[in-house]
């Protein structure tokens, strides 16, 4: 396989799954607590017993929302190209290993790494049915990424809110040998990434040699959408957009000033659709500091340091952060299309690698398109 573009942050939603899969898939006690397709006056909606919204099923986004023309240029692009047509239709465009190479090809992508259902199986808030529901959609991926190994590296969904319950499934994971990466769930509730009851997982996926994701999901909402009025709530909306990424910092403060890749030298930390420009600002100052007042910390170099040596981020759209190669790193960066969420570039990305990427020079950006990604999930050697 000839890579020229290889998107590191793409995704397999749940609303566009087999509306059967958990059902099916799940053991005899588990079964009335999965998510499952029901005819409602509005469509046919994913949904649980406990009362869990999923979305509409092959809906848009990771929400299952319904496509309204106008509303996102970005959508808009997408509906051009018949995806929510032919998904209203039931043309699993998304899911079938076939159709959804048919669409990197239309957008110039030869590989693509596949997150996956995190936001929606903590939406059960039923912890035993969502371990359930990551094990029945890891399986699945695997089954579907073997379909065209060389297109597809799926990242297996791993729960965060018991650590035992984690390694369970990245050993299940490991074992099988075809997922590429975990991706663990991203919560604001869970335990922050330096308490030491998260060492057993960061030992296994070091040791299983599996890179460790992070997905980003937005600060906490502090505001109460439904008290506003209007305008203000979409004020709201947009700062809350607006920050989506920057919530990341978190995961590379913790994780270094937590001296967990001090500790674990060959993990590898992948921020996932985090945005590189807000990232330079975020290494100076932790070097600052640590150089100001935290010595004292079991570090034994300095915090931009370990980023170098062992995390990435991805980015679909970042001017300002490709000015700033020098000191985020070009072994760092990591291109993605986000496809097939609204605020991706499908079907565009060539168009925005170009415009981007265009003085930059191209054994660079070779690395930010597609060598970065092609050897740290296997596509290239």
């Amino acid at each position: 396989m000839q890579y020229e573009i290889i998107s590191a942050d793409c995704h397999i939603d749940l609303p566009w799954l087999p509306e059967n899969l958990f059902r099916e898939e799940a053991p005899a006690t588990l079964k009335d607590r999965m998510p499952y397709v029901a005819d409602t006056e509005k469509g046919r909606y994913w949904v649980s017993r406990s009362g869990a919204q999923f979305g509409l099923q092959n809906g848009m986004g990771s929400a299952g929302r319904v496509y309204v023309p106008g509303e996102i240029h970005r959508s808009d692009r997408m509906a051009e190209q018949g995806l929510y047509r032919d998904g209203a239709a039931g043309i699993p465009r998304l899911t079938d290993p076939e159709l959804r190479v048919r669409d990197q090809d239309l957008d110039g992508v030869q590989g693509e790494v596949l997150y996956g259902i995190l936001g929606a199986a903590t939406r059960l808030k039923d912890d035993e049915a969502a371990d359930e529901v990551m094990r029945i959609y890891n399986a699945w991926l695997a089954d579907f990424c073997a379909a065209r190994p060389e297109r597809f590296a799926g990242v297996a969904s791993i729960p965060s809110h018991d650590v035992g319950a984690a390694c369970e499934e990245v050993r299940r994971v490991a074992q099988r040998g075809v997922l590429r990466g975990i991706e663990v769930a991203n919560t604001h509730e869970m335990a922050p990434l330096f308490d030491p009851g998260w060492e057993p997982l960061w030992a296994l996926a070091e040791e299983a040699g599996l890179p460790l994701h992070y997905h980003t999901i937005g600060p906490k909402v502090d505001y109460d959408y439904n008290a506003l009025p209007h305008l203000q709530r979409r004020q709201a909306f947009a700062v809350h957009i607006t920050s989506f990424q920057l919530a990341m910092s978190k995961i590379i403060m913790e994780t270094i000033y937590g001296g967990v890749l001090e500790a674990h030298p060959g993990l590898r930390l992948v921020i996932g659709e985090s945005g590189i420009g807000w990232i330079p600002y975020i290494l100076d100052h932790m070097d600052l500091e640590w150089e100001d007042q935290f010595k004292d910390l079991t570090l034994t170099m300095k915090p931009s340091e370990y980023w170098r040596r062992q995390c990435y981020a991805t980015y679909q759209s970042d001017p300002i952060g490709i000015r700033l190669l020098d000191i985020l790193g070009e072994d760092n960066v990591m291109w993605g299309s986000d496809f097939p969420h609204p605020d991706g570039v499908w079907p565009d990305s060539r168009e925005f690698i170009d415009r981007e990427l265009g003085d930059v020079a191209p054994e660079v950006r070779r690395k930010i398109v597609c060598e970065n990604a092609g050897r740290l999930y296997g596509f290239i050697e």
